[in-house]
Order: structure tokens, then sequence, then C-alpha cells
């Protein structure tokens, strides 16, 4: 095990679901629930001859970042592709509701400084979606997860952390969607269908999978920064995400309601012209967006670093 200087300034991308769910609390602070002792796994792939994790692929727990308890979900994209089934998925709608009941009794117990002890929910995703094992368990789950995050509006901050190896596609791009604040790194990519999949069913000439740049020009961290899908962009270190959770952590509620993209009528119509947009632009290359949006050189925006980048990129202006 890394030492905490060593994990705080290792690479997100690299580190393994249990690594990134120790970084992003405070130092000695992360309790792991149902750790791997606890041998919950899913009883549906040993009867398909598939291997099984004793923590089923998601590592849950709870943490600090100061006063702050942070109920932690952190999922790992080595098992299965991170993909969601009943036993994980249980253990993330569980560590959710966690987070709610702990919010109610800190509220009875702290009415003063309820706010410097605001509980805020986590979620490092790495997913393709639905484990196709499980199908219907597993898409029972996106569907509770989203709804336990609506029992949370306005009381607990859902925090979406995007920036590992397999991204956050499938249903789980709409999940990630559904959450409050999104931090990601330059790695980082959401979406709905992955590229191999529009590769496979519409071809080549649609979307060239083997493409990176284009993947990452369409799915990936810059581009959803700039038409405001992604609320922070980091750097590649744990201790970067750590540090925007902690700052989001100690911000007022209504503050962090301003940063959602979807779950009211004004957001919801936002979306339909940034569609009536894309639908009447038809542009060819997500660099056509960015154009459209004041960066007047945007084939410059892929090779420059995340620093560089925050400095001079223009962004879609919300009303």
């Amino acid at each position: 095990m890394k030492s905490w200087a060593g994990l705080e300034n290792s690479s997100f991308f690299d580190a393994s679901a249990r690594e990134r769910a120790l970084g992003m609390v405070d130092k000695g602070t992360f309790t792991e629930l149902l750790n791997p002792l606890d041998r919950y796994c899913s009883p549906h792939l040993p009867v398909l001859g598939t291997a099984v994790e004793f923590d089923d692929g998601i590592v849950t727990g709870v943490g600090l970042l100061g006063k702050h308890p942070v109920f932690v979900v952190s999922m790992e994209g080595k098992f299965i592709g991170g993909a969601i089934g009943e036993v994980n998925g249980a253990k993330m709608v569980s560590t959710i509701r966690l987070a709610l009941k702990a919010a109610k009794s800190i509220k009875e117990k702290h009415p003063n400084d309820y706010d410097d002890r605001r509980p805020l929910v986590a979620i490092s995703f790495e997913t393709g979606g639905v484990r196709l094992h499980e199908a219907n368990a597993g898409l029972l789950a996106h569907a509770e997860v989203m709804d336990a995050f609506q029992d949370c509006r306005g009381t607990v901050p859902i925090v979406a952390v995007v920036g590992s190896k397999v991204g956050c596609f499938g249903g789980m791009g709409f999940v990630a969607a559904a959450t409050d604040v999104i931090v990601m790194n330059e790695e980082g990519r959401i979406g709905l269908t992955g590229p191999e999949v529009i590769e496979q069913e519409m071809g080549k000439e649609e979307f060239d999978a083997s493409d990176k740049a284009l993947v990452y020009r369409t799915t990936g961290a810059k581009h959803k920064y700039i038409i405001q899908d992604c609320n922070y962009l980091v750097e590649d270190r744990v201790g970067d995400f750590h540090n925007v959770l902690a700052e989001v952590a100690d911000m007022p509620m209504a503050e962090i309601e301003k940063m959602r993209r979807i779950g009211s009528l004004k957001l919801v119509q936002e979306q339909q012209e940034l569609v009536k947009l894309v639908g009447d632009m038809q542009p060819k290359d997500s660099m056509d967006i960015w154009k459209h949006f004041g960066n007047k050189k945007p084939e410059a925006l892929p090779e420059m670093s995340t620093a560089e980048f925050l400095k001079v990129v223009k962004r879609r202006k919300r009303p």
C-alpha cells in the first residue's frame, strides 16, 4: 500500500477502486463497509461459470472531509468492466440511503452548525453500465440509485467523480448526469452508448472507435467541460479530486444546486436548447461546437495540458 503522500500524488486514472476510495477522503478516516472479508458477492455469476469478487467489484465506505462525513462508492473497472448487478447495485443504493439517514441524525443533534457537518456522497464511476449477466437486477439498481438521488435533493450533495480507465457509459451515464456535481480529469469519459457499440451497430463511417482522439473529443472531459456537462476539470492526481470534494463539501446547498444539469423544467429546457443547436448545426466534429462557443482555435485545445486549457477555454453560457 502506498504512503498517504504517495497516494495523494498518484494517478487517479491508474488507481484501483480501493485506492480512490481511500484518497478521496482525509488521511486515516476511511472505513470500508461490506469489505471483501464479508464475502457479499453475486449469487448469479457462479451459475454462469463466471468468477466472482468478494466485494462484487465495488468499494463502499465512509470517511471525513473536515467535519463532513463522506459516503464513498468506488467502482472497479477491472471486474466485468465495472458493470452493475444485484449485489454491487444494492451496496451503492444502501450507501446513499445511509448518507441520507446520517444527514437527518446530524441535523437533529447539530441544528446550529449542520452545514459545517453536512454529509456528502462521492461516487467514483468506472463502469460500462448494466451487468448483462444480471440485466434485470442491474437495471433495477440504476432506477433505485436515481430514486435515492431524488431523496437526497437539497439535503445531501451527490458528486460524480469520473477519471478512470473504463469511463462512465451505459445507463450509468444517465446516473452520473443526475448527480449534483461532476468532477473529471482529462482522461475521464461519459456517454450513453460506448464507441465500440456505436461502430458495431452503425458502422465505422458513423463512428470510428479506433480513433482515440475522436472518442475523447466526443465523450471526453474537455468536451463535457465546454458544454457544461462537467463542473470541475482537474489534474490526474488523487489529491486534486480530494481537494475539489473538500471544496464542494463546504459549499452552501443552494450553490451546489446551481451546478446541476437536470432536475427542473428550466434545466430540461437548457438541454433541449443544446439538442436543437446540434440539430441545426449538424456538426461533423465536436470542435465545431467548441468554435461556436467562442474557441477560435478549437483544434489546439485537445493538445493543451489541463492547466493551459483552463486558462483559455470558452464554455457554453448558462442562463
